[in-house]
């Protein structure tokens, strides 16, 4: 069928209101360190994949592992007994803390190191039974098609993909039900990667606020868990499909400095928000709120349990895809994204969507709560559906011959048909039949009594029997042979189904983040090779939210100079607001969205640190000082050149001299690096820092303050930040015009001493009460 064609089909009819099912998603993951390289697998039981990441270097602190695990939060971590002291460490440290992070505590399984051997792994991968692969590939086709997905030139991961697959098979996840001949289903390989990740803790995600679970209002849902509440997460999730909110989630997770990868974002992002594709974007969104669950429709074909909605579900998938298809390319090819979709979901949806319109009985379905199938599509089925069809006109005439041979006393008789018991008499029970002997009837076999009527078999309906048969079973069976033979061939185009949800996701997630720029009125950031960040006119993404009016401050922080800022200002006045607005329009620039800007250029980064909130914990046994101290040390050990630091009320927490310490020793350290010192924004009430001069006078500071006005006893907030003047900087005394100043006070008292001791007291001539008159009191009054 051609595109035209495909695209103009109808929709099956709606099988009742349509939920997504939700199950709970699980992910079980491979580790292998060996030598400094590290190899990672996991399975995830959402889209029954399995996702690798190639051999890649990782230091004896295995960071990498560490943010992979925070990433993932895997429910079981497969491993070798026989592993390196390191990785052992690592593990043990992992289940005796993961308690007091965001993570679960995850199960470490121990295999044989034998398990994990390469030539066991190999085989384990080429001797299983994939269902993306076609069943008449011979073996050396499938080793050739396999060996294009996994990479085997990585020994380490192979060899953690085979233990993988051996921990899948003992554990039997997700088919613990199941027969024992049906293996976990595993729907497609995938690759994994973390490279150019912009390195960020979970502190500094919980003080930017970019995600925020809250409890679920709906006492229905209390234990099926937490909804998202007031975050960056909830403003830009515009996504139509479930796909799309997963990968948008992934991205927040995972801040990329590859500006080859954000650029292309922000090219959709633009091309979504030009006013004469506003048609196009509305066509896009209705079809990507059609893509169903896809990975969850394949697996239960995989496991023969594939319901009435899914055929339905998938159907709509298919068709809305091809119209995606369709609408990208009449797109501009100068965009990789449309480029990609265009060739991509091939002629394959068509044959889907086809296949599954032309078998498929979408009413039928709905009235019997089953698959049925088209007329037209098998013969056999069709002859046996109009025989059963006929049957009733058939059946009265049979009851009427019936009833010419019964006794007189018995006003009526039908013959029914009832599935898996067969042709029936039935009589309605006369009074004088009380007893069971009563119900024999001569020439008639007594079957059962129900709801006042007799059911007997005849000579007739035993021919009825032979000839027809259990028609109700029979056209079962044969819809049910012919689900299998088109599951069969639809796992077999399921690549092409993987696809669709892969770039869907990418879609609906530059769709969302075009939606959310347009009506907030964010700006297209541009990226520099250079260190540093000015920002026009930048705003507070959540907070220009919820206030009435929200005041626009820029950032200017060069390569050479203003590396560090410090900021003072009243409590209250803005500061803490400042460093997080800073931090996240880093930050979504760092995603490929738009930002709350006039304008942004941002500079290259490799990592945001954090000193804003401490995220107390009992079970840490630590004081909020020492928190506080543990993350600046994470910010002094880590950040480079190209990193942020955003640190609010440093030292706070100790005594003042303390605090001021701590605070001007970090300071001079970072100012003692030049331009190899991260960009440094700091808030501080410590405005000792500046008067007692504890920094250097250099270039790479600058001091900022939250511009305020007094107004009597009223202490008003701009919100503005500007520079500290020079005078409020060096702490020196304002000079007032309408009062003498010490020095000519001094002087004024040296005279009025010197006059009195030049008086000769043994004078009778001298008037001690005139001198005080006139001299002392006078000067008395203006020294004081």
């Amino acid at each position: 069928m051609s595109a035209t064609s495909a695209t103009s089909c109808v929709l099956p009819p709606a099988l009742g209101p349509e939920q997504e099912e939700q199950e709970s998603s699980e992910t079980h993951m491979s580790v292998l360190w060996y030598a400094g390289q590290l190899a990672i697998t996991y399975y995830d039981t959402e889209d029954c994949s399995v996702y690798f990441m190639p051999d890649i270097p990782d230091n004896e602190d295995l960071k990498l592992l560490q943010k992979v695990i925070e990433e993932l939060n895997p429910q079981c971590i497969v491993t070798s007994a026989k592993q390196d002291q390191n990785i052992a460490k690592f593990l043990t440290n992992l289940t005796a803390t993961a308690g007091d992070k965001d993570i679960g505590k995850p199960e470490i399984v121990l295999f044989p190191n034998i398990d994990f051997g390469l030539e066991v792994s190999k085989q384990r991968i080429l001797s299983r039974q994939f269902p993306f692969i076609p069943s008449h590939m011979t073996a050396t086709e499938k080793i050739l098609y396999l060996s294009s997905i996994i990479p085997f030139e990585s020994p380490l991961m192979i060899r953690a993909l085979g233990g993988l697959l051996k921990f899948l098979d003992r554990r039997r996840v997700g088919v613990e039900l199941e027969d024992s001949s049906i293996a976990v289903p595993i729907l497609a390989f995938k690759k994994f990667v973390l490279s150019d990740t912009v390195n960020m803790d979970q502190d500094t995600y919980c003080v930017l606020q970019i995600f925020k679970s809250d409890i679920h209002p709906s006492v229905y849902k209390l234990s099926s868990g937490l909804k998202e509440g007031f975050s960056l997460f909830g403003i830009l999730n515009r996504c139509r499909c479930k796909w799309g909110e997963k990968l948008l989630r992934l991205w927040l997770t995972r801040p990329t400095r590859n500006l080859t990868e954000l650029n292309k974002r922000l090219d959709v992002i633009n091309f979504f928000l030009l006013a004469q594709n506003h048609e196009t974007v509305l066509t896009l969104q209705n079809c990507l709120k059609n893509i169903k669950n896809v990975p969850l429709i394949l697996k239960r074909m995989t496991l023969s349990n594939t319901k009435v909605s899914d055929w339905q579900a998938l159907y709509k998938t298919a068709y809305n895809a091809a119209c995606l298809r369709d609408t990208c390319r009449s797109l501009p090819n100068t965009i990789e994204l449309f480029q990609t979709i265009s060739r991509v979901f091939t002629d394959d949806l068509h044959y889907i969507a086809n296949l599954i319109s032309k078998v498929v009985d979408f009413e039928g379905s709905l009235s019997e709560n089953r698959f049925t199938v088209r007329p037209n599509v098998d013969a056999t089925i069709d002859e046996k559906k109009r025989k059963l069809m006929g049957l009733s006109d058939f059946l009265t005439e049979v009851a009427r011959k019936e009833l010419e041979t019964l006794d007189n006393q018995i006003p009526s008789c039908a013959v029914i048909y009832i599935p898996l018991i067969g042709f029936l008499l039935s009589i309605p029970r006369l009074p004088n039949m009380v007893d069971k002997t009563d119900f024999e009837i001569e020439g008639l076999d007594f079957m059962f009594l129900s709801e006042d009527k007799l059911h007997y078999r005849s000579a007739r309906t035993k021919e009825l029997d032979s000839l027809l048969g259990d028609l109700h079973c029979e056209i079962r069976d044969q819809e049910t042979l012919i689900m299998h033979q088109l599951q069969t061939r639809i796992l077999e185009k399921s690549e092409v189904l993987n696809s669709v949800i892969e770039y869907t996701a990418h879609l609906d997630v530059l769709l969302a983040l075009a939606v959310t720029a347009r009506e907030n009125g964010y700006c297209r950031p541009h990226f520099t090779h250079r260190h540093g960040f000015h920002i026009k006119d930048g705003r507070h993404p959540l907070m220009e939210l919820c206030a009435k009016t929200f005041v626009a401050n820029p950032v200017d922080s060069g390569e050479a100079t203003r590396r560090i800022k410090i900021i003072t200002g009243p409590n209250s006045s803005g500061k803490s607001v400042y460093l997080k607005q800073v931090g996240l329009i880093v930050y979504m620039a760092l995603i490929g969205s738009y930002v709350p800007a006039a304008e942004a250029e941002i500079g290259v980064i490799d990592g945001i640190y954090t000193r804003i909130h401490s995220r107390e914990s009992v079970s840490v046994g630590l004081s909020t000082f020492m928190i506080d101290l543990n993350q600046v040390a994470k910010a002094v050990n880590n950040a480079t050149e190209r990193s942020l630091v955003l640190i609010d009320e440093f030292g706070k927490g100790t005594n003042t001299l303390d605090g001021l310490s701590l605070l001007a020793a970090v300071l001079r350290y970072w100012i003692r690096q030049g331009t190899q010192c991260p960009q440094v924004f700091v808030s501080t009430n410590f405005h000792s820092l500046m008067q007692l001069e504890l920094l250097p006078d250099t270039p790479l500071l600058e001091y900022l303050t939250m511009e305020t006005h007094q107004d009597g006893e009223e202490l008003i907030f701009f919100y503005q930040i500007k520079q500290v003047s020079e005078l409020i900087r060096n702490g020196k005394p304002i000079k007032r015009l309408d009062h003498p100043s010490k020095c000519d006070r001094m002087e004024k008292c040296k005279s009025v001493v010197e006059k009195f001791l030049c008086l000769d007291l043994d004078d009778p001539q001298v008037d001690l009460e005139e001198f005080m008159s006139k001299e002392v009191l006078p000067s008395a009054a203006s020294v004081l």
